[in-house]
């Protein structure tokens, strides 16, 4: 069997952070296991769906590095999706049921009001052909049910949770088809695994209660089901789940400066006990994928975590996978000075232009005669290595070390206390700003 998952969003809105950690886990399992990882767009929902939502979501996976094998839309299967619900009627398994919504929510008041879970009561089985005739003859329109098995328990072994049991007597018959003909999600995600070879489900746990009903269909599909994981969602800092997880997008984060890199070796191991490194080339975080190593307890996502990965991230990162993202005239030597003290890629244009100058600084009184020596010392050096050539001169000359030393000649230099390696900065800057530089302090 090959391994076969698939990432099935909704183009109603953007990807949000827990959606890409779900694309991100079912693309690693599928490389890990040298299978196919599938995009389904589920745009059964018409009135909601919108075409530029489509074009965000396959940008956003190609961001991050996440190609699919291959690409299905639910709006060009609707045929597919008549044929097998057809297949269901004959058998039995889906029927008309006529209640309204206001009816619907009377029942489900008076079950709760009774003590009693919410279920639904199977009246529509007890219509005769009669009834319902007439029921459609007064333009009542029937939305359909899936009639679930009660003879037997539900189970299956989830690749996250473990051993799962339902009880098919405590479930309402679920509604897969609404009075206008238009699909909800159970059925035709199943009609769509079993006809694109899906081997295993990724997703969240929110759909564990979904997967006991899919499990029937599949079987009165005649179909083998596949595999399932459900994964903890994600929380954020406040330890409970969070509205805002909801909005954060791949927009948000590159507009932060977040590096996809960051993001993937983030959330690749969110909710396992493994250890967060920041891999630049994914390989090893595939390699060591594995669904036994996620808990069960809600996996926190922490922005702080991942702005300090990025950094890390950014550390690694070569002058050519940057190249087009650097100011104009960075040199190589300028990014392997500047990168040690980047947290971004973006602030590379600030420390260039400390490069370019020109700067400011304040510099105290009694450090100008000083400044103005160094000077006197820079003008004579040979510029392949200055900047331990001019502090050992000045150290000598002068008496000064440590601080004293350094922070006037690097305040004059650069206009800031901190910042990258004045040995390397230094050659950046160049000989006639460096002298200038000095002799303005």
């Amino acid at each position: 069997m090959t391994v076969t998952t698939r990432f099935a969003p909704s183009p109603t809105g953007n990807l949000h952070v827990g959606n890409i950690r779900t694309a991100l886990h079912n693309w690693m399992f599928a490389r890990a296991n040298g299978g196919r990882f599938l995009l389904r767009i589920d745009d059964t929902d018409g009135a909601r769906s919108e075409e530029h939502f489509v074009a965000a979501i396959r940008a956003d996976l190609a961001w991050l590095g996440l190609n699919p094998d291959g690409e299905e839309r639910q709006s060009a299967r609707f045929g597919l999706y008549e044929a097998r619900f057809e297949e269901l009627k004959a058998a039995g398994r889906v029927y008309p049921a006529y209640e309204t919504a206001q009816e619907l929510e009377l029942k489900r008041k008076v079950l709760l009001g009774r003590g009693l879970p919410p279920v639904y009561d199977r009246a529509a089985l007890a219509l005769t052909g009669e009834d319902r005739a007439r029921l459609e003859a007064e333009g009542v329109r029937p939305h359909w049910r899936f009639k679930l098995d009660h003879d037997a328990m539900i189970e299956w072994d989830d690749m996250v949770r473990g051993p799962q049991r339902f009880d098919p007597r405590t479930m309402s018959d679920p509604v897969v088809r609404r009075a206008d003909g238009s699909w909800l999600y159970l059925l035709p995600s199943v009609i769509d695994d079993i006809d694109m070879g899906i081997s295993h489900v990724v997703r969240g746990e929110d759909h564990v209660s979904n997967t006991a009903t899919q499990l029937q269909m599949f079987a009165a599909l005649g179909a083998a089901a596949p595999r399932f994981a459900h994964e903890a969602l994600l929380t954020g800092n406040e330890g409970k789940l969070s509205k805002r997880l909801g909005s954060l997008g791949i927009d948000h984060f590159r507009e932060l400066g977040i590096e996809p890199e960051a993001l993937i070796a983030l959330l690749a191991r969110l909710g396992t006990s493994d250890p967060v490194e920041p891999y630049v080339d994914p390989a090893p975080l595939v390699a060591g994928f594995d669904f036994a190593r996620f808990g069960r307890a809600p996996a926190r996502f922490d922005e702080e975590e991942l702005a300090q990965l990025n950094a890390r991230i950014v550390h690694q990162l070569g002058f050519d996978a940057v190249r087009e993202r650097l100011p104009a005239g960075m040199t190589e030597a300028g990014w392997e000075a500047i990168r040690p003290n980047l947290s971004t890629v973006a602030e590379a244009a600030d420390w260039w232009q400390v490069v370019e100058g020109p700067v400011t600084a304040e510099i105290a009184e009694e450090d100008r005669a000083f400044l103005a020596q160094a000077a006197g010392i820079a003008v004579t050096l040979d510029w392949a290595n200055p900047w331990p050539a001019l502090t050992g001169a000045l150290k000598e000359a002068t008496g000064r070390k440590g601080r004293a030393l350094f922070l006037p000649l690097r305040l004059a230099l650069t206009g800031r206390e901190h910042g990258p390696d004045m040995a390397a900065l230094l050659p950046l800057i160049g000989k006639e700003n460096a002298l200038d530089r000095l002799r303005s302090g």
